[in-house]
C-alpha cells in the first residue's frame, strides 16, 4: 500500500545561505521528519498568491498539516490588534485559510499545529485570545506542560492519557468556531486541542508542537486517516481525477 502523501504549509521569509540572500520558502525540518516517522510522505506547500489553487492542491494530497508560525492577523476574526500581537503574515493567512476550507470541503484529513489550530478555529468563525502568559519556556525556548484529553474525542482515541507536550505560543482559542469541540485542555483551562466531530475524515487542531517532541501519536492519527482515504477514496470529481500511484516498497 502506498504511503499517504501529507502536505505541510510553509513560511515565506527572507533567508541567507551561501552567497545568497532572498525570499525563501522555509519550514523547520522537524515537521517532515515527524511525518516520515509516522509513516507518511511529506511535501511542502508554499504560500500561493492564487487562493483558488487551494482546491486543486488539496485534491493532490491524502492529508494536510497547517504548520505553526506567525500570529493570525486579528482582522481575520473581526478584532483590533493587541499591542502584543506580532506582525501579520497576510500571504500565509489567505493561503492557509483557503487550504483549510478546501480540506474540509473535500474530506481530506487535516491537522493544525499551533497557529494551524488557531487558523482552523478562525476559518470556522471562531475568535482568538491575543495574549497569554506562561505558555512558552522563554523567548525562543519551548516550554512543557500537561494536556488532558476530553473522553470520547478523536484526540483521546490517539492519546488517552494526560501527556506532557512541548509548547510555544502566546495566543489561544477564545470563542469556538462552528461545529468545533474542545478535545484537550491545559491545567489553566486553555483549549489545547479541538476537532470537528462526526466527520468522515479527521479534522484536528493541537495548540502545542508535536514535531518538537518524541511522541508521534498525533501525527500517526493523521497519517492513519490519510491511509484510510487512500484505501477507500471518497467519490468526488477532484479526487477521481488523480492518477493512481505506484505502491512504495
Amino acid at each position: 500500500m502506498p504511503r499517504p502523501v501529507i502536505g505541510i504549509s510553509t513560511y515565506q521569509d527572507p533567508a541567507r545561505w551561501g552567497v545568497w540572500e532572498m525570499p525563501a520558502v522555509l519550514l523547520p525540518a522537524a515537521y517532515p521528519r515527524l511525518v516520515r516517522a509516522a509513516g507518511g510522505l511529506a511535501v511542502l506547500l508554499p504560500p500561493d498568491d492564487a487562493e483558488d489553487a487551494a482546491p486543486d492542491t488539496v485534491a493532490a494530497l491524502d492529508g494536510l498539516v497547517i504548520a505553526g508560525g506567525a500570529d493570525v492577523e486579528p482582522v481575520r476574526y473581526g478584532a483590533v490588534a493587541d499591542p502584543r500581537t506580532g506582525p501579520p503574515a497576510r500571504e500565509r493567512d489567505a493561503w492557509e485559510l483557503a487550504l483549510i476550507r478546501a480540506a474540509i470541503d473535500q474530506q481530506v484529513p487535516l491537522l493544525g499545529i499551533c497557529r494551524g489550530m488557531q487558523l482552523l478555529n478562525v476559518a470556522l468563525g471562531g475568535t482568538l485570545i491575543q495574549h497569554l502568559e506562561d505558555h512558552t519556556g522563554g523567548l525562543g525556548v519551548f516550554g512543557s506542560h500537561p494536556v488532558t484529553p476530553v473522553p470520547g474525542t478523536a484526540y483521546a482515541d490517539a492519546v488517552p492519557e494526560t501527556a506532557m507536550v512541548p509548547a510555544y505560543h502566546h495566543q489561544a482559542v477564545d470563542r469556538l468556531g462552528t461545529g468545533l469541540v474542545p478535545s484537550a485542555h491545559a491545567p489553566d483551562g486553555t483549549v489545547e486541542a479541538l476537532e470537528l466531530p462526526d466527520r468522515a475524515s479527521l479534522v484536528l487542531g493541537v495548540q502545542w508542537h508535536p514535531e518538537m517532541g518524541q511522541d508521534t501519536r498525533v501525527m500517526a492519527a493523521l497519517v492513519r486517516a490519510a491511509g484510510e482515504r487512500v484505501a477507500s477514496p471518497p467519490r468526488t470529481p477532484d479526487r477521481s481525477s488523480r492518477a493512481p500511484r505506484t505502491p512504495v516498497s
